[in-house]
């Protein structure tokens, strides 16, 4: 991932770098560490549940259609690369609002 921040411009959107805490409390953005944003979901890491939320969670935050947040790389671990289409990098960052 890289250390220059979480937001990448894509030919079809913009690339969010993920670090994932499955079995949160609650499911929610918490920030931004190392580089990456930092999200907490409630879902455990079991058959796709939690790339479900994080999907979900992105896709009411950002407010883009679940079909427009898939998951570009990291599907079975911690660390992800998410894919947002049809949204800039600066709009990304205004509506997660953590930096």
């Amino acid at each position: 991932m890289s250390t220059s921040g979480p937001y990448h411009s894509h030919r079809d959107g913009t690339m969010i770098d993920l670090l994932v805490q499955p079995r949160a409390s609650r499911s929610e953005i918490s920030g931004i560490h190392d580089g990456v944003i930092r999200i907490r979901i409630a879902a455990p890491p079991v058959d796709g549940a939690a790339n479900d939320a994080i999907i979900e969670l992105l896709s009411k935050v950002l407010k883009v259609r679940k079909a427009d947040v898939e998951i570009a790389s990291g599907a079975t671990g911690r660390r992800k690369r998410v894919l947002v289409k049809g949204i800039d990098p600066e709009t990304v960052r205004q509506l997660i609002n953590v930096g």
